[in-house]
């Protein structure tokens, strides 16, 4: 019980002595470990042969869907596994939902523990699934379980960081999910690595190394959530004064009720341009690889033949080049979310959302032409600007809520509005997947067979600015009472600033700024080595795009 209590948030605000850049690197050992959701495409291939363990064991064609899912005597087939990504982000958006309100009063320390048990438990029940070939325990543990863990985990800083960093909102924001998309960077080679270590005559080694991953994740996971601390009522950074609030502002000094935005209009526009934003982006992001290998064939390596043409040489050599694509991707997806958050304390989220949609309607109308050209340069910069725009749209939307909606429940609301994620996860793919079918089905060649879906991915990012330039500051009537306030946050367990009771609500007493540099390098080290070590590794495999 003493544990428990330990991990109410009364006992997560800050004392003098500690450095609010700590937060960052918390948030970071989390997102880092939960991003690996983005890599779990590395297990497809051995787990498709987790039985044949050389080659695919092929079900018997009479066997029936619950029968392939119950069978232990042949393997999966890719299809079948990557029903995990939608469960993965499904789950998150629903758990960020449910439980977005429960984090604001429970903290973030106790939702962090919470999140690493479930993400971490979940690769252990995946892993007693692969062992006993059961893929439903796999859906249940990672997809389920982990994916609750995903939302949670997801969530868990928002609110402390923009509360620590009134003054640079975008950039807390973008620091902390930089470390979602770039999860995979890191994750993915390692897991590439135990799975060879682990590798048997009888084992492809993915159970193995989903134990490991889950032994790896728990410690950097709990060691994050044990290091969240949270400011109390009324701080503020030394020197900064919070702007003058006008008629026509679109950032308020007021706070909303979580449970009230669904019935506010502004909410549910941010909530279809993120929804717009994201679909177009995740289509792009599904399909990165076969999209260069089939719109430019050949032409990657110096061949005109079109991508049927090529022999099994030739298309070992394109994936190459596809996957160091990809990689590069992965690069501006992190980027972006730090670079776009950063600059948006600087223009507005308004005025940022305004460069996604109205540049990204641009670039999705231009990638056909630049295609049929051969450009395969601006063709591989527009796709990397888009991915940078899709990863800065979910770095920006945190403080563009707090901006409207007010800190208080900031988490809880950007909670409810991950929803709109878990809806573009899957009309996204869909867009590009059953076009790009039906293109090729009726005689279309495959380097053609996406210029309607970037049409269409267009049109959808063009209905985004018409939703963002309706976004206005909300009515009074929308904000919490000064009652209705401090009943919230008694709820919330917040404890005000006082001479008597903490730190000074300029920012002093140490409170803030810290006093053992020391140890805020050691923090920053600990999640920067392994994330720059990513980056290395991604640059290497994407280098081949530019032999």
């Amino acid at each position: 019980m003493a544990f428990l209590d330990f991990l109410d948030k009364k006992h997560t605000i800050a004392g003098p002595g500690f450095n609010r850049w700590l937060v960052p690197p918390a948030a970071l050992a989390i997102h880092l470990c939960i991003g690996m959701a983005y890599g779990f495409s590395v297990f497809w291939l051995p787990l498709s042969k987790a039985i044949g363990i050389t080659e695919s064991l092929a079900c018997s064609a009479d066997m029936g869907f619950m029968a392939q899912v119950m069978s232990s005597t042949c393997d999966w087939k890719i299809s079948m596994l990557g029903w995990m990504y939608t469960l993965f982000f499904v789950f998150l958006g629903l758990a960020a939902w449910l439980f977005g309100g429960w984090l604001e009063h429970a903290g973030p320390r106790k939702a962090g523990l919470v999140s690493a048990v479930c993400w971490c438990g979940g690769l252990v029940i995946s892993a007693f699934g692969i062992y006993t070939h059961q893929i439903w325990l796999m859906w249940l543990g990672s997809g389920v379980i982990g994916g609750i863990g995903l939302g949670l985990g997801y969530i868990s800083p928002v609110s402390t960081l923009i509360k620590w960093f009134p003054d640079r909102r975008g950039m807390a924001t973008g620091m902390a999910i930089m470390g979602f998309g770039g999860g995979a960077m890191i994750g993915a080679p390692l897991a590439d690595k135990l799975m060879k270590h682990f590798a048997t005559a009888t084992s492809v080694g993915v159970w193995e190394t989903f134990l490991a991953l889950a032994a790896i994740y728990f410690v950097f996971m709990v060691a994050g959530a044990m290091t969240y601390r949270v400011p109390a009522t009324g701080w503020k950074p030394e020197g900064w004064t919070a702007p003058a609030p006008t008629s026509n502002t679109m950032i308020t000094q007021r706070h909303v009720h979580a449970s009230r935005v669904w019935g506010i209009p502004q909410f549910w526009l941010i909530w279809g341009v993120l929804f717009l934003n994201v679909s177009a982006g995740i289509g792009i992001l599904g399909m990165a690889s076969p999209l260069l290998q089939e719109v430019f064939g050949g032409r990657l390596i110096g061949i005109d033949l079109g991508f049927n043409d090529l022999d099994a040489s030739q298309k070992g050599q394109i994936a190459a080049i596809a996957a160091g694509f990809t990689g590069l991707l992965s690069l501006f997806n992190i980027g972006g979310r730090f670079a776009w958050a950063s600059c948006s304390d600087y223009i507005g989220r308004k005025a940022t959302y305004f460069i996604f949609l109205i540049l990204g309607f641009i670039l999705y109308v231009s990638i056909p032409s630049m295609a049929h050209a051969g450009q395969l340069a601006l063709f591989v910069g527009f796709i990397c600007i888009i991915l940078s725009m899709y990863g800065g749209g979910f770095a920006t939307v945190p403080a563009y809520l707090a901006d409207l909606f007010g800190t208080q429940m900031v988490g809880a609301i950007h909670g409810r509005l991950l929803t709109a994620w878990a809806a573009a996860g899957v009309l996204g793919p869909i867009l590009i997947n059953y076009i790009r079918e039906y293109q090729i089905a009726n005689g279309v060649p495959k380097a053609q067979a996406y210029d309607v879906t970037m049409y269409v991915l267009a049109g959808l990012v063009a209905v985004g600015v018409l939703l963002n330039a309706m976004i206005r500051p909300l009515d009074e009537k929308h904000f919490m009472t000064d009652d209705e306030l401090k009943a919230e946050k008694k709820l919330a367990q917040e404890r005000e600033v006082t001479a008597a009771t903490g730190p000074r609500v300029d920012g002093g007493g140490g409170v803030g700024v810290g006093s053992n540099p020391v140890v805020t390098a050691f923090a920053w080290a600990a999640v920067g080595i392994p994330l720059m070590l990513g980056i290395w590794i991604t640059l290497q495999k994407a280098s081949v795009l530019f032999k």
